[in-house]
């Protein structure tokens, strides 16, 4: 007997309240489509900032690279999340597919906003956990997508 395909969802995509304003973003479309699936849902700033939580964005600095920030405290939380997604991965070494949020700072894949240090938006780009699970090798949607 083989065991079933496994998917990564966004876990607010699932109905959990775990955005930073304590709410969710359901889109039953998504679990209906992977209901052949098992199911495995994803939030990596939850675990790191609570629910409700601050807002954070994603930051071009002077350098190109892209740090995951606090939008009040500036607090950099790129680290932390980085180490979740890993570790998050290590746990779930043997899925390759992740529907994730569009426009989160981790989740959004290729509809996530990019800002400056002025905090003007720049571009269109991947959330952090997006970008992590895409370098690894995962095929990775948006429930937009879908």
């Amino acid at each position: 007997m083989s065991s079933p395909k496994k998917v990564i969802i966004s876990a607010c995509l699932l109905g959990e309240a775990c955005r930073y304003d304590g709410k969710s973003k359901p889109a039953y479309h998504v679990s209906e489509a992977y209901k052949e699936y098992e199911i495995i849902p994803f939030c990596p700033e939850a675990p790191i900032l609570g629910t409700p939580r601050e807002r954070i964005s994603v930051i071009e600095m002077a350098n190109k690279a892209l740090h995951v920030r606090g939008d009040e405290s500036g607090r950099d939380l790129s680290k932390h999340l980085k180490f979740e997604v890993l570790s998050f991965l290590k746990e779930h070494h043997d899925v390759t597919l992740a529907v994730l949020k569009s426009k989160s700072p981790s989740c959004g894949f290729g509809t996530t906003p990019i800002f400056n240090i002025q905090r003007e938006q720049i571009a269109l780009g991947n959330g952090i956990a997006a970008q992590i699970f895409h370098d690894r090798g995962l095929h990775v949607k948006s429930e937009l997508g879908m």
